[in-house]
């Protein structure tokens, strides 16, 4: 694994330098888009299009447009922002681990301690389960400042990054309990339903069929012969 950021972890005088390591992988079949007639590969241009000119990578800065005014942000423009240079995951509070709502979990770091000395790495990881805490923090990445959850997997801490409030839609649509009526024998017979269906959840028992099923159609056309 190799890290994608560097920093500490901070509140009041304690400071705990980490390296951030991605948490996930995408194990998904990549495919390309080929002409059905030939198969030759569909590449897409990065085009201007005031010149016509196919543009490379080291020529092309973003920019904001509110479809009257068109503002460009060059590279040390956005690198001078001071949330981008920020090198700190600063703790904001401590909240009861229960109160996190799943829907506002987005991307998972591990955290892994990047000092000589892991003590204080230790310490606050072993106050966090203790407590039953996460740890709600505020941080750069990746030219944005992001909100997250630190807590603690298999005695490594995690970095969750969480959506902002305003990321998160309301459900907009009429309730359902006044216009349903369930009755006592209905809600006991789903109830027995889902016993029957209770189990210890096992991350190991579950699996990608669709990704399984293409894995093997692609090695029985390469070993019928149907490939470039």
């Amino acid at each position: 694994m190799r890290a994608i950021w560097k920093g500490a972890i901070t509140f009041g005088l304690v400071n705990v330098p980490v390296s951030l390591f991605s948490a996930t992988e995408s194990h998904d079949v990549k495919l390309h888009q080929v002409h059905d007639a030939d198969g030759g590969r569909i590449r897409y241009q990065r085009k201007c299009e005031v010149c016509g000119e196919v543009v490379p990578y080291e020529h092309i800065d973003k920019a904001y447009a509110d479809g009257e005014t068109t503002v460009v942000l060059t590279e040390d423009d956005l690198s001078a922002l001071p949330a981008e240079s920020r090198r700190e995951i600063d703790v904001i509070e401590f909240v009861p681990s229960e109160q996190l709502d799943p829907l506002m979990f987005e991307g998972a770091y591990y955290l892994a301690p990047n000092s000589a000395s892991t003590k204080s790495y230790v310490l606050l990881r072993r106050t966090l389960e203790e407590t039953d805490r996460t740890a709600i923090v505020s941080f750069a990445l990746r030219q944005k400042t992001r909100l997250g959850a630190l807590r603690v997997k298999d005695d490594v801490l995690v970095l969750q990054t969480l959506l902002w409030p305003d990321e998160v839609r309301a459900a907009d649509f009429p309730a359902l309990e006044e216009s349903v009526r369930i009755s006592a024998k209905e809600l006991e017979m789903s109830a027995a339903l889902v016993s029957g269906f209770e189990a210890d959840f096992d991350p190991e028992a579950h699996h990608d069929d669709y990704q399984e099923q293409l894995r093997t159609l692609i090695e029985a056309k390469i070993d019928q012969g149907d490939s470039m």
